[in-house]
């Protein structure tokens, strides 16, 4: 394998609905594992439209690719060249090769460049099983592995990033189980496999090994053994068979190994068990990183988008009295014409609430933004520290035998992910550092966070600090996506951008507010042609 040159490519395509377009190419020379020389990259001209929701993931307009991009067929015949007859492999060669590229070299009428590689997202499904990650996403791998950023769901970016994964994560285990060549990798993925938890039915989630306790499981996976759908059946089975082995060799003691305590004394430890906790140890610590990361950004966030509101809230505020204005001088006329004066009348009533409302909620906010400042360089320090004594509370069930317990156990995780969210630092550093002495207080029974757990329960306890830091970065991914974050970044470059920002706003505001003012004299106009008198009260 250490020798074996392959070719790693990447596309990004105009939609994904046929037929589908490409529009850039991206590709890496491979020696092994390792890169080899210069990527081959370019951008595509094909003339076609280029779906919206594709064009927010990747930033190709048809307007950047008809001034950059190339004829498809002389990006093809030099990526030929590049190529040779080396096999292609990719992140999703279903996609990649079989879905856009085959069927874009037929309707060319080009011939085949290279040939059928491997599958990366299938070699890193079946090397990571179970996924620590929660899936197998290229972009959740990489936060979850902290691989660097190479400018995400562009092709040449998803390429270096596949470069990453496999000799940072992939590699040295493809090492330990001494696949060393490339029809070894070959046959490795072309043997049957299923995912260790169950993708579908009433035990989705589960792992099948749990079927070793769970005699339910096991009559269940017995049960669709026998069904008449063959792929169901086949599945069935190949979980059976690997149970059984897994009987027969346990059959023999676990494993154990000699360690030596804190008073010197040789004892004897559980390996699987000790394993177990050290990679609790180890997804703690990941969480507490990717919480404090995201509650960080999106504190800081917050403090941007305060400011900008500081900047706005006058103008914002006219606004919004002018529509109410105009709402109800409108709902007045409308009451009138149907109902006469009397009711019509009623509508002045609602008007002053819905204005006494109005300046309310603008006074919360303010106080709201008030409260908003950027955190120091102490604060933020304090706030790793904080989470890594927070994640004690990820106890999966710990407390189902409990009602009481339970729901104090979701009303702090509740409280936690709130605090989180509004960046309130002072409530995280309470729960952290005194968890019961919080839960008392606010009426609930305490809670034991040692974790002096059996093994089925730190099982559980580790699946669910997964899950957790898959949340934490899909939440982080998501927040990255938003227009305030791109702001806040902006302005981190350029002090004075939000004043320039605020003034392209308050420019768009004014205009609305001048046609809101001339809707609002014309509706008074009408209303005192009606009744004889002018509207005074929300003059």
């Amino acid at each position: 394998m250490h020798s074996t040159p392959w070719i790693l490519i990447d596309t990004e395509t105009n939609g994904l609905t046929p037929p589908i377009f490409v529009v850039e190419l991206a590709a890496q020379r491979m020696n092994g594992w390792q890169a080899q020389g210069p990527a081959f990259r370019r951008l595509l001209n094909q003339n076609a439209d280029i779906a919206p929701e594709a064009s927010r993931i990747h930033g190709y307009t048809r307007e950047i690719l008809e001034r950059d991009g190339e004829d498809p067929r002389t990006v093809y015949l030099d990526f030929a060249d590049y190529a040779g007859d080396l096999p292609l492999v990719s992140y999703n060669l279903a996609y990649d090769l079989d879905q856009v590229l085959l069927p874009e070299w037929q309707r060319l009428n080009l011939s085949v460049i290279g040939r059928r590689g491997l599958c990366v997202y299938r070699l890193a499904q079946r090397l990571l099983d179970p996924i620590p990650a929660g899936n197998c996403k290229l972009q959740t791998l990489r936060q979850y592995y902290r691989l660097p950023e190479r400018g995400a769901h562009t092709a040449l970016g998803d390429v270096q990033t596949v470069t990453d994964l496999l000799d940072t994560v992939l590699r040295p285990i493809v090492e330990r189980q001494q696949l060393t060549t490339w029809q070894a990798l070959v046959d490795y993925l072309n043997a049957d496999w299923y995912p260790s938890r169950l993708a579908f039915g009433k035990y989705k989630g589960r792992d099948f090994r749990d079927a070793l306790t769970d005699p339910d499981l096991r009559q269940w996976l017995h049960w669709l053994a026998s069904s008449r759908n063959a792929r169901s059946a086949a599945m069935a089975r190949w979980y059976l068979d690997r149970l059984e082995q897994t009987e027969v060799n346990d059959d023999h003691p676990p494993q154990t190994y000699a360690a030596t305590d804190s008073n010197g004394l040789v004892v004897f430890v559980d390996a699987e068990l000790a394993q177990l906790k050290n990679l609790i140890v180890h997804a703690r610590d990941r969480l507490a990183e990717l919480e404090a990361e995201y509650t960080q950004e999106r504190h800081a966030v917050d403090v941007t988008q305060a400011s900008l509101f500081n900047l706005l809230r006058e103008h914002y505020q006219q606004r919004d009295r002018l529509r109410l204005i105009v709402d109800y001088r409108q709902r007045f006329l409308e009451t009138l014409l149907r109902e006469g004066e009397e009711q019509a009348e009623q509508c002045a009533k609602q008007f002053e609430q819905a204005q006494q409302q109005s300046e309310q909620d603008y006074e919360k906010a303010a106080a709201q933004t008030a409260e908003q400042r950027a955190l120091t360089g102490e604060e933020t320090q304090e706030l790793n520290a904080l989470w890594k004594k927070l994640v004690r509370v990820f106890h999966p069930d710990r407390f189902h035998h409990d009602p009481s317990k339970q729901a104090a156990y979701d009303h702090l995780t509740r409280v936690i992910n709130r605090a989180r969210d509004q960046g309130d630092i002072e409530t995280l550093r309470e729960i952290a550092n005194h968890p019961n002495e919080y839960m008392q207080r606010n009426g609930y029974s305490t809670l034991d966070f040692s974790d002096s757990l059996e093994r089925s329960q730190l099982l559980k306890l580790h699946q669910s600090l997964e899950s957790r830091i898959l949340m934490t970065i899909e939440a982080l991914s998501a927040l990255r996506l938003e227009p305030s974050y791109e702001l806040h970044h902006l302005v981190l470059q350029n002090p004075y951008y939000l004043s320039s920002i605020a003034q392209d706003h308050i420019t768009v505001l004014n205009q609305e507010i001048a046609e809101l003012e001339q809707q609002a004299d014309d509706l008074a106009d009408e209303i005192e042609d009606l009744t004889g008198m002018a509207d005074c009260r929300v003059r």
